[in-house]
């Protein structure tokens, strides 16, 4: 009994840093009804970015504490984060204002792909470490409980209590405030929002805002655990199926989807991989949301979507 709630514990960790990803894409297709294929991209940007910051801050002053050093440059990748959704409100989506989804999604390939290269020639390409002071060490817990104990990540612990606090951040962001409101609108219809003075262009830059800062929450996180490389870009792929089992549309239903997802990945290896040979926590997720996407396509927690003609 205590491996196997060990097994579920890690999945749950596991899926909220899926979560933490998956909520980029809920956030920006809330906003603008289209899928945004630059997360991946904002994630590895953000890590790119905190992981030099802290390096280069460490470098000039000279300042040991890694929780000042860390704050400073989580303030400044911030930063980076902000201006960058700006710039990509001011140059891109300002031009494609009721333009058709297709549109936009090809949009935010394009921006992916931009901000790939940009990283690489603005931070490199080499392998970087993020250190911020959490602790990596695992604890053993119930050990009175069960034999032997229950092995803990302390960093899986904290990654998951941020993670559940940005949720509920968010969630009462859209629910309890007007600017939130005022992204579901838009997201609705651009034109209907505009016409009852909703301003697009400034809700597009909260959004692609918040969407940034979520993105540098993954990427510390992310980073913190595997290093800051290119590869970390295809993290957004594992969310993936996490949207579409949550639903496109729900904030909270990217966290239970992330949770699913996770705890799902973990006991399949576990208990149904050495039967038939391993690698079931590599394809699990998508074969999951491929059945979601047959019986209910708008996920657990989405809209459903009828047209009338």
């Amino acid at each position: 009994m205590g491996f196997f709630l060990e097994t579920v514990l890690g999945g749950l960790m596991a899926g909220m840093l899926y979560s933490l990803v998956a909520l980029g894409f809920v956030l920006i297709f809330k906003a603008s009804g289209v899928f945004n294929f630059a997360q991946g991209a904002m994630v590895l940007f953000a890590a790119l970015a905190m992981a030099r910051f802290t390096e280069w801050f460490a470098h000039w002053t000279g300042i040991e504490n890694l929780f000042l050093v860390g704050l400073a440059a989580v303030i400044a990748s911030a930063a980076v984060m902000f201006v960058m959704a700006w710039l990509i409100e001011r140059l891109v989506l300002r031009q494609l204002v009721n333009q058709e989804g297709a549109t936009l999604l090809m949009a935010t390939l394009g921006i992916a792909y931009f901000l790939d290269g940009l990283g690489q020639t603005i931070f490199g390409s080499d392998i970087y470490k993020i250190d911020i002071g959490m602790p990596k060490e695992p604890v053993m817990a119930f050990e009175s409980t069960f034999p032997g104990g229950i092995l803990v990540s302390k960093e899986d612990l904290i990654a998951a209590a941020i993670a559940a606090a940005l949720v509920l951040l968010l969630t009462l962001f859209f629910q309890k405030t007007s600017t939130g409101r005022a992204l579901r609108a838009v997201a609705d219809d651009h034109q209907a929002a505009q016409s009852i003075g909703i301003p697009l262009n400034r809700i597009w830059v909260i959004v692609w805002c918040v969407a940034g800062v979520v993105a540098l929450v993954a990427g510390v996180i992310w980073g913190s655990k595997l290093g800051v490389q290119f590869s970390l870009a295809t993290v957004a792929m594992r969310a993936l199926p996490v949207v579409i089992l949550g639903g496109l549309t729900s904030v909270p239903g990217a966290i239970i989807g992330g949770l699913i997802i996770g705890v799902g990945e973990k006991v399949s290896e576990v208990y149904l991989g050495p039967y038939v040979g391993g690698g079931i926590e590599i394809w699990f997720a998508y074969v999951l949301a491929l059945l979601f996407l047959l019986v209910r396509p708008q996920g657990l927690f989405g809209e459903k979507i009828i047209d009338r003609v």
